[in-house]
């Protein structure tokens, strides 16, 4: 018997003895108790919150902490709040299916939250100020892990597009022998001086690389429990990798198979859209992953938090964790409550040619368009940077772009007949466009 205030619950075990109970929703409270009652013992855990449950993953942003973010320490100081509680799931990879995780409920305090993912700790500290009820964070990211792990085997498998994907780790493996014999004799050749230091070692086979893996070992276990829905912070490994030409597929699988494993149907998806970033090569691969991750808002019930303007040059992990956390908040009181509030900065929506110019729409302006100045908010004419405008031939010019209204109109004069646009084309841009919010408008390219 499961036991909850006056809720009284009975369930029959099966010959594995795994059972489950599903509670109806309820109010939010506090300090409750939670007793189960078996044949021969009965367990009791106190201090039961009940509340909005928000599962937070990705890579390494997601795990960046509290205490190394701008503000930590006196965020870490201020924190004391058992209506925040994190639970902490550890690193966990695994070739099939786990049945469990393992880590523990933690309330906010200054013992605590310095450990606590800072993205989602923020956005925690913000919804629970708006909805006044407790916020559980269930936390369960891996630094360096590519969306691939994070997918289910069935999902991946079922879609042919992502076969490039189960190729490129098949090629892995296939090497892997061969890559470990190489790495064994340079670690040799350092220990005898005949070199000064060693390559990387190998991904090993199942390890937090692989294909499934952390959707095994870090996912599949926590469903069903309920949930409000997912925050995600993720892109870089693939990014790096040269994914961008799979990733909208990958990325919106991903989040079709954990809608289809937790049967909540289409809950809340928050994601935030990469930084700007410059250590990295001069190729396109950031532009075009944020691209794809802006292509997958085609998706139901999701929402982006574009982080173009908080990112650090020299740096994959910007210590400004406290925007994008009011930006997943903005995102979720919209998106999962119901706010009337701007969610957003601008997101492209079309492009029309107008003689030797393209208008630009948006979505999401708010009380209008403003630029990089913040004292002047919804500057009719307000010069832009960061557009191009490319013809037939599909060249894409530096261009001059004004404010007209809610829109953008942009011109060059070496391209006298406009097909395209494209913003903030470039690995770590600087980002000219916001709305009267100061949310940044992402960076897009028409098609």
């Amino acid at each position: 018997m499961v036991q909850l205030g006056n809720l009284r619950y009975e369930a029959v075990a099966d010959e594995a003895g795994r059972w489950s109970v599903t509670l109806p929703p309820m109010p939010a409270a506090r300090s409750q108790r939670l007793l189960v009652t078996g044949p021969t013992n009965s367990i009791a855990i106190n201090d039961v919150a009940i509340g909005e449950v928000w599962v937070a993953s990705g890579q390494s942003n997601m795990v960046w902490s509290v205490a190394r973010s701008n503000g930590g320490a006196e965020a870490v100081a201020a924190s004391g709040n058992p209506d925040i509680r994190f639970f902490k799931v550890a690193n966990a990879a695994s070739v099939i299916p786990l049945p469990d995780v393992t880590g523990k409920w933690l309330a906010a305090s200054s013992a605590n939250t310095g450990n606590f993912s800072a993205a989602a700790y923020f956005m925690a500290r913000e919804l629970h100020q708006s909805l006044q009820v407790p916020i559980g964070i269930v936390q369960t990211a891996w630094g360096g892990s590519p969306a691939e792990a994070w997918v289910s085997a069935t999902s991946l498998t079922a879609d042919p597009s992502l076969l490039p994907v189960l190729q490129t780790w098949a090629r892995h493996l296939e090497a892997y022998p061969r890559m470990k014999a190489a790495h064994a004799v340079a670690v040799e050749e350092v220990a005898a001086g005949q070199r000064e230091k060693a390559p990387t070692a190998p991904v090993e086979p199942n390890a937090h690389n692989t294909p499934s893996a952390l959707y095994n070992g870090m996912i599949a276990p926590l469903v069903p429990y309920a949930m409000r829905g997912v925050i995600w912070y993720q892109g870089e490994k693939n990014a790096n990798r040269g994914d961008s030409e799979v990733y909208e597929a990958l990325f919106s699988t991903l989040i079709s198979s954990w809608r289809q494993a937790w049967g909540q149907g289409s809950f809340p998806f928050i994601y935030v859209q990469l930084p700007n970033f410059a250590k990295v090569s001069e190729g396109a691969e950031w532009p075009e992953l944020r691209e794809a991750q802006r292509a997958t808002l085609a998706l139901s019930n999701t929402a982006m938090v574009v982080s173009i303007d908080v990112g650090q040059p020299d740096d994959i992990h910007p210590t400004n964790k406290m925007d994008i956390g009011h930006r997943l908040a903005l995102a979720a009181q919209y998106l999962a409550y119901g706010k009337n509030l701007v969610p957003s900065g601008p997101l492209f929506r079309q492009a029309t040619r107008e003689g030797k110019a393209m208008r630009i729409y948006f979505d999401h302006v708010g009380k209008g368009l403003r630029g990089p100045d913040p004292q002047h908010p919804a500057a009719k004419g307000q010069a832009l940077s960061g557009f191009e405008i490319a013809g037939r031939d599909g060249r894409f010019q530096p261009a001059q772009a004004r404010i007209d209204g809610d829109t953008v109109v942009v011109e060059a004069g070496d391209v006298p007949a406009p097909l395209r646009v494209r913003y903030l084309w470039a690995n770590n841009p600087v980002a000219s466009l916001f709305n009267a919010d100061g949310l940044p408008a992402s960076p897009f390219r028409s098609r």
